[in-house]
């Protein structure tokens, strides 16, 4: 069908419970859907099938409408309460504080519902950022678009490791195998075929030739029609399956909500003493009641679950900025926690940018432009040519129109070291077509392809010199097959690597006719070698720096990588993780190593090369049982097991398999090295500000608590109003403890060594500072107290209610840092918080000064004197924290 056709057509394309898919031939499948599977649909066809189907999304269960986000800032039991004391304050006569009390707590229903609203807006904003991406076939070339667009009739391109985006109908299998257990159950990766099926019934599991939404290609490759998207497909029908991980809680809100009920209990139980006492010293009743729910209220920190949400996944939002896709909530707590980085070599630490530096062919060096085209059949014996032919054909780099080259980085520089040599892919392939292969494995480490020549086949094979080598029987060279001089070879190939050369080695075999069973076991054998190629990958430029930043930071970077010793020690050497005398284990070695001889070992060891996915979890496990926080890297199918079993799994954005970001906590989408560490200190900065903001409130709450209840114990009355209580709420657990999230990172913060991942937030004498500094609080409100009363100044409540709320003003400023002073730390470095200082400062004074809200706040207008006095006082809090940081940090 033409890309013409595909344009005009206006039947709604049907869904899977119209047709059954399986028992068509792929002809009349893109015939049914109206798309040509050579070109794709065309931008106009896709977006008004876009319209018609909607996003490829299976939607989530129902989200919160913004008028029940609202409510439920009322719903609390305590909040239930107050507004109840409020309304019979009210019937009782004061009708004024009544009214005053109810609009207090609204507002701060009002303040609540922003708080949640934005951490509900920024969770879903994490969401769809994790969207993962898909490759198309749109108007004869490849796009590589989100999931969401893709639409039925689309031609998706598939490869080992992608997570199948839709429901297709294949119309290409290259030794495709499909993970099904999430959909069937069945733990057995089936193999998939494109003929059409006869019985119209068959179960899922026996539709050899549709792979469905969900599912994992884990080995292969292969092109599909797309014939269900979003609820249309069979994960659709289960959608309900899909909710089981909703709404998880990282471990620090965990710990957060228990500790927060036992608070509220302790509360609790000091409100009713407070209404006990208060009633036997002879206070009313109402006022007593009101006043002990009031602080109730006041002291539980009911903001600290929204704030915590807003630090997390705003932080996740500004770490995707930096190129680290945050995929799991809880990673951004703990990535402050990593003390070993273990990290992959090829485009992590190096530019994944190949190209090919020297060639070693029946003894001669080459450059690439030592090829020639072919003209004559002799050229088959000719090991120069054989070599570039291989390197041209068993490749699955393709050519874009735009003159770009599209394909994994080692492919591609082996496709234009060829190109250059004159041997074109796309025109050899028309003479020389593949008719089979066996796709590259991290077990096998080699790739094989078969062509059709004009006279018999040709099997192409590459991999690593290692596992190659072993595979042939001999050698080709000017005169002819030679005896394989295996040391010498190995020699070879070990000084290449040595000079940080990436070694790949290049084998064929002639075959009358192609083996009816392609299997590595069948094919990869007898093979005659052709040459090895040495590829440059040079190290990132920031990598060095990242690793040095990771040292002084107690974290330890480890190479672990599938590339040959030499190579990774010339790229470990230059980036810092090793020097060049350091040892470097190898899988093989690692393979006769006990548990117990691997548990010493890991302590020293550095750099791990041509290590398996296996392996990997071995090294993973051993690091954990002695203690350490592990990040790992990976980006193939085979990682998917160790980056599950890391405390914080990192896959691959631009070279990683879907496979692997599914298992992931995390994506680097630029694939740097510099990026985990940027993320880490990122983490440790948001869990720092959380601390802060823990440290605000709860030192504030603690204050108000030690001033209102040491009050009746020294006889004095009770020192603030129902009303003035929720007001200093309001105004100082508001906008200034927000403030604190955007606080920047500390100049130290890469200098500290990581916080075990089990401490408690209140660990490091934050308790200690919440009491002492609450006591302070209360102890200077409170000597306000008397020194007024007992002065018989009428304005004696009023200079409480300003020097607690200042007292706050100051405590915020002054734990902005743990250990840089506040001029150190620079005044205008964070303006949200010197913004919402000042603010708060302003309506305090409002409250004092604008005539119209002195009867509802029960304030009367100081004089100059005495409000000096109020801010002279209010500042012992501020200079008490600055000298605590002064003895505690110096020398």
């Amino acid at each position: 069908m033409t890309n013409e056709s595909n344009n005009r057509t206006e039947t709604p394309s049907p869904s899977p419970s119209d047709t059954v898919w399986h028992t068509l031939s792929y002809p009349d499948v893109s015939q049914r859907l109206g798309v040509d599977p050579y070109t794709g649909l065309n931008a106009g066809e896709a977006r008004r099938r876009l319209q018609q189907h909607g996003q490829n999304t299976i939607p989530e269960h129902r989200q919160r409408s913004l008028a029940r986000i609202f409510v439920d800032q009322f719903t609390d039991f305590m909040i239930l309460v107050l507004i109840g004391a409020a309304i019979v304050s009210g019937i009782l006569g004061e009708r004024l504080d009544a009214l005053a009390i109810v609009i207090i707590v609204v507002l701060n229903g009002i303040i609540g519902f922003v708080q949640e609203y934005r951490a509900d807006r920024a969770m879903q904003a994490i969401k769809k950022l994790a969207t993962p991406t898909t490759r198309v076939l749109r108007e004869q070339q490849v796009a590589s678009l989100s999931t969401l667009d893709v639409v039925p009739g689309d031609i998706v391109l598939l490869e080992a490791g992608d997570l199948i985006p839709a429901d297709l109908r294949l119309i290409e299998a290259v030794q495709l195998k499909v993970d099904e257990s999430a959909l069937t159950g069945e733990s057995v990766p089936v193999d998939k075929q494109t003929d059409p099926l006869d019985d119209p019934k068959l179960s899922l599991g026996d539709r050899r030739n549709v792979a469905y939404k969900g599912t994992l290609l884990t080995y292969g490759r292969g092109t599909g029609i797309v014939i269900g998207t979003g609820l249309k497909t069979e994960l659709g029908q289960i959608a309900s399956l899909l909710h089981k991980d909703e709404d998880i809680k990282t471990p620090l809100q965990q710990r957060l909500a228990v500790f927060g009920r036992r608070l509220a209990l302790a509360v609790l139980a000091i409100c009713i003493v407070l209404f006990a006492v208060g009633v036997w010293r002879g206070e009313p009743p109402v006022l007593m009641f009101l006043t002990a729910v009031s602080l109730a209220v006041a002291a539980i920190p009911e903001a600290l679950p929204a704030v915590v949400t807003i630090s997390l996944a705003l932080g996740a939002r500004k770490m995707a900025r930096k190129q680290a896709l945050i995929r799991r909530l809880p990673a951004v707590e703990t990535l402050g926690s990593v003390t070993y980085i273990c990290s992959d070599k090829t485009g992590t630490l190096t530019q994944n940018s190949m190209r090919v530096e020297q060639m070693s062919v029946a003894g001669n060096i080459l450059r690439p432009s030592a090829g020639r085209q072919p003209d004559s059949e002799a050229d088959l014996h000719n090991p120069i040519h054989l070599f570039f032919l291989g390197l041209a054909l068993n490749n699955d780099a393709k050519a874009q129109p735009e003159g770009q080259t599209l394909g994994d980085p080692t492919e591609v520089a082996l496709y234009l070291a060829a190109v250059e040599a004159g041997y074109d892919k796309s025109t050899l392939e028309s003479t020389n077509p593949r008719i089979e292969e066996i796709p590259f494995d991290s077990d096998r480490q080699c790739m094989t392809t078969m062509h059709r020549m004009p006279k018999g086949t040709i099997s192409f094979t590459k991999g690593s010199p290692e596992k190659l080598f072993p595979l042939c029987q001999s050698m080709l060279t000017q005169t002819g097959p030679q005896s394989l001089h295996l040391d010498h070879l190995l020699e070879q190939a070990e000084q290449m690597a040595n000079e940080g050369l990436r070694v790949l080695a290049v084998a064929y075999r002639q075959w009358d006719q192609a083996p009816t069973e392609m299997t590595s076991s069948t094919v990869e054998r007898e093979l005659i070698f052709l040459g090895l190629v040495g590829m440059m990958d040079p190290p990132r430029e920031e990598a060095a720096k990242a690793v040095a930043l990771c040292q002084s930071a107690g974290i330890t970077p480890v190479m672990i990588t599938g590339d040959h010793p030499g190579t990774a020690q010339a790229i470990a050497s230059r980036v810092g993780i090793i020097n060049k005398d350091t040892t470097v284990l190898t899988g093989q070695e690692l393979e006769h190593s006990s548990p117990e001889e691997l548990a010493q070992l890991v302590e020293h060891i550095r750099v791990y090369a041509r290590i398996t996915p296996t392996q990997k979890i071995a090294i993973v496990k051993t690091l954990q049982t002695r203690g350490e926080f592990v990040a790992m890297t990976g980006d193939g199918v085979n990682d998917a097991p160790a980056l599950n079993q890391a405390n914080i799994g990192i896959a691959m954005g631009q070279t990683g398999t879907d496979v692997a970001r599914e298992a992931s906590d995390m994506i680097l989408l630029d694939d740097n090295f510099a990026t985990i560490v940027t993320a880490v200190r990122d983490g440790r900065r948001i869990y720092d500000n959380i601390r802060k903001f823990v440290k605000y409130t709860m030192t504030s709450n603690s204050g108000e608590i030690w001033t209102i209840f040491l009050a009746p114990l020294f006889g004095l009355p009770i020192p603030l109003l129902p009303i003035q209580i929720l007001w200093i709420n309001l105004v100082t657990d508001g906008l200034p403890g927000l403030a604190l999230a955007m606080e920047p990172e500390e100049r130290n913060i890469m200098q500290r060594p990581p916080r075990p991942p089990n401490e408690s937030i209140f660990a490091g004498g934050l308790w200690q500072h919440i009491l002492w500094v609450g006591l302070l609080m209360g102890g200077v409100s409170l000597a306000t107290e008397m020194w007024a009363y007992e002065a018989d100044q009428g304005e004696w409540q009023t200079m409480v209610f300003t020097v607690l709320t200042l007292s706050q003003m100051g405590h915020v400023l002054a734990i902005r840092a743990e250990q840089e002073s506040f001029i150190q730390r620079g005044p205008l470095t964070n303006l949200w918080v010197l913004g919402a200082v000042v603010l708060t400062f302003a309506l305090q004074i409002a409250t004092i000064y604008v005539p119209i809200l002195n009867p509802i706040f029960h304030t009367i207008p100081l004089t100059l004197d005495q409000l000096g006095l109020c801010l002279l006082l209010s500042t012992i809090v501020f200079f008490a924290v600055e000298t605590e940081k002064w003895v505690r940090c110096r020398p």
